[in-house]
């Protein structure tokens, strides 16, 4: 995301009230960061349908950006939400050291999303440090074991459902397009490895969403 893909995030929250924004700059683009980025985010942000940073962190699967590129656009983004006193969305790759090196480093005190959950092997950690996990497709794939024994592990209180549209899409619509109505499939595998029903998983979630993105 940058500076047009924030303006239209805007835009169609402003449209649609039951919509609310997170702007910032992915890492797979932190080689074109510079000081004027953190100006319109800083900017952007204090619109009132803005309710987090992010995505943004640290992602060593795709090679566009380096690791200080990253970090350094990282580190700008968690100063901001900070000072605005919004929540954190957190995108990470094949960089789950250096990411949770610098959220533990900036980030204390922060409300912080880890978007599409993946670390499996550092549950405990998260809940130390109060995170939130957010639950995408792949907790549906048949092999992700230990994904769903990460779910089933979180606190209720830190839990949340996303789709990542158009990617992600759950079973049984894997291979297809995304979308946000698909998210009842992932919220019906959460319900499950829980051993609660969907209306209550589907309240609990969205309850949580309200209290993280202060809506």
């Amino acid at each position: 995301m940058g500076h047009a893909s924030s303006l239209r995030t805007i835009a169609y929250a402003e449209a649609h009230p039951e919509v609310w924004a997170a702007i910032g700059m992915h890492p797979n683009h932190a080689h074109l960061w510079s000081d004027e980025d953190a100006i319109w985010i800083h900017e952007l942000a204090q619109h009132p349908r803005v309710v987090a940073i992010g995505e943004c962190g640290m992602d060593f699967y795709r090679d566009v950006a380096t690791p200080a590129q990253q970090e350094r656009a990282f580190r700008a983004q968690i100063a901001i939400a900070r000072e605005l006193g919004l929540a954190l969305t957190i995108h990470t790759r094949d960089a789950t050291e250096a990411t949770l090196a610098i959220l533990h480093e900036d980030a204390q005190g922060l409300e912080v999303i880890l978007h599409c959950f993946s670390l499996v092997d550092h549950v405990d950690e998260v809940i130390d440090a109060g995170w939130y996990a957010s639950f995408a497709g792949p907790l549906t794939y048949k092999p992700n074991e230990r994904l769903r024994e990460a779910a089933a592990r979180m606190p209720a209180d830190r839990i949340l459902v996303e789709t990542d549209s158009p990617y992600l899409s759950p079973v049984p619509l894997r291979g297809k397009p995304n979308q946000p109505a698909y998210v009842a499939h992932t919220l019906a595998t959460l319900a499950s490895v829980r051993g609660i029903d969907v209306a209550t998983c589907d309240e609990l979630t969205t309850t949580n969403a309200a209290r993280v993105f202060g809506w």
